[in-house]
């Protein structure tokens, strides 16, 4: 510990870091950052990093965005807070305005929550007590994706399907039915993946015809699995899955909080399917990082569900404390303000297209890359079993910080989802940064790659965090 600063030892003393080893932390200490500005993190030394992951996939439009550091001003100075029960106000209200006109058709009544898991529970619960309050109570059965991620509390762990969030607390988990995703795979010619898409779509269609009067909701990432390691699959099978589930009073919840506001290059990664669910859940982008707020969007038809005497029973209670937050609203409002103003999407799009383009020629017949994965502003980058045995994401992301860049690592994965202010010449930045830190890798390591490419069947293994 002698060559940390201290700041970094207090870190230390006092710190559990959040889906980290903190063993790990004796050779390479956290990082104490200072400051923000725009794309760069700026340690307490001084230096900047890019970030590339935009603060665990949440910031937009920069650190410290002048619009939205002057409407937080101008909040705080007028309301802080107030008990969301039984009290309303403005910002809250304007929000859930200005949402439904941005919002696939048919959501227009809102929950408030603070973050993406609480906002994956409340869904659950509102589909259940639905059917229940619907003349349905043998509903009450899940079915999610497989290498899905929803969230860390116990109910959305039971429609999650990673194996390092969910194996430790099977015991408490209530378990979903998990099926399985067409990925998109450039290998396979457009007949050979139709069949491929199929045959995913008919173990659905088997499981839904047989068990359809127990399953409540189906819940899904829209086109991204993000835990999984940015795994992508086809819109066409979402949109297959939404006629299914809406043949068989089937609720479908898609799950935006990583992919929604623009990630994909449409607000809502489930627009590239045309679909419109029953319940979205958003959060991470919809402040920008600023503030934690998220939501539950349902139809007006589950609402009604809810809609009673007192004496009746059909309550939803589920509160949090900071439910509806001013704060929290004030910023998400001039979020979507600067999404209609500064047209985001277009911008999103042509730096999408720039980054794929750039990535795709500077990793074209690289012998140690095994796919290039893109969509809107997200690129992965999946690395064949190089160094077998060895954390290669973990060590790449290592290598890649000491030069200024903040990417991270899902087993042999490294993914970067940069904020929308990010330029070209940064994009390059980035990319050049991706591949000279691999290859400092394979050059530390003395890999012959010859000798290690020779097969390459080894199954995924999530051996860091994906976050």
């Amino acid at each position: 510990m002698s060559n940390m600063t201290e700041l970094q030892k207090k870190d230390l003393k006092y710190i559990f870091h959040p889906c980290a080893q903190m063993k790990d932390f004796e050779s390479n200490p956290p990082l104490v950052i200072k400051k923000a500005e725009g794309l760069y993190l700026i340690d307490e030394h001084g230096k900047k990093y890019m970030d590339c992951i935009s603060s665990w996939w949440v910031n937009l439009f920069g650190h410290c965005n002048p619009r939205i550091n002057k409407v937080i001003t101008e909040q705080i100075n007028t309301l802080e807070h107030v008990i969301f029960a039984n009290f309303a106000h403005e910002p809250a209200i304007e929000l859930c305005e200005e949402l439904e006109k941005v919002l696939p058709k048919g959501l227009n009544k809102f929950l408030f929550s603070d973050n993406g898991s609480s906002c994956i529970e409340m869904a659950l619960k509102l589909s259940f007590q639905y059917h229940l309050q619907t003349g349905n109570p043998q509903k009450t059965k899940f079915i999610s994706l497989q290498n899905a991620y929803h969230g860390e509390t116990i109910g959305a762990l039971g429609v999650g399907d990673v194996d390092i969030f969910t194996e430790t607390y099977r015991p408490l988990i209530k378990e979903g039915r998990k099926v399985k995703v067409p990925y998109i795979n450039e290998n396979l010619t457009a007949d050979e993946f139709k069949k491929y898409e199929d045959e995913c779509f008919t173990d659905l269609e088997n499981l839904v015809n047989e068990n359809h009067h127990e399953i409540a909701c189906m819940i899904v990432e829209p086109l991204v699995q993000g835990a999984a390691g940015m795994m992508m699959y086809s819109p066409n099978y979402l949109k297959r899955v939404r006629e299914l589930t809406k043949k068989f009073n089937i609720h479908l919840i898609d799950d935006e909080i990583a992919m929604g506001f623009g990630r994909t290059g449409k607000m809502f990664a489930c627009e590239h399917a045309g679909i419109e669910p029953d319940i979205m859940c958003i959060a991470k982008g919809l402040s920008s990082g600023y503030y934690p707020i998220a939501m539950v969007c349902i139809t007006t038809e589950i609402f009604n569900a809810f809609y009673a005497d007192y004496k009746e029973g059909k309550s939803f209670l589920h509160s949090h404390t900071y439910s509806g937050n001013p704060l929290g609203c004030r910023i998400a409002l001039e979020i979507l303000k600067i999404f209609r103003e500064e047209q985001v999407l277009n911008t999103v799009n042509k730096k999408g297209a720039y980054l794929k383009k750039q990535a795709q020629k500077l990793f074209k017949d690289k012998p140690y890359i095994k796919e290039y994965r893109h969509i809107g502003l997200i690129g992965a980058l999946e690395l064949k079993d190089i160094a077998p045995g060895e954390r290669i994401g973990r060590q790449i992301y290592e290598i890649a910080l000491k030069k200024g860049v903040l990417i991270r690592p899902i087993g042999n994965i490294i993914y970067f989802m940069p904020p929308y202010v990010i330029t070209e010449e940064e994009i390059d930045t980035l990319l050049k940064v991706c591949l000279d830190s691999i290859e400092e890798f394979i050059s530390i390591k003395k890999i012959n790659l010859k000798d290690t490419l020779k097969s390459d069947n080894k199954k995924r293994e999530n051996l860091d965090s994906p976050f």
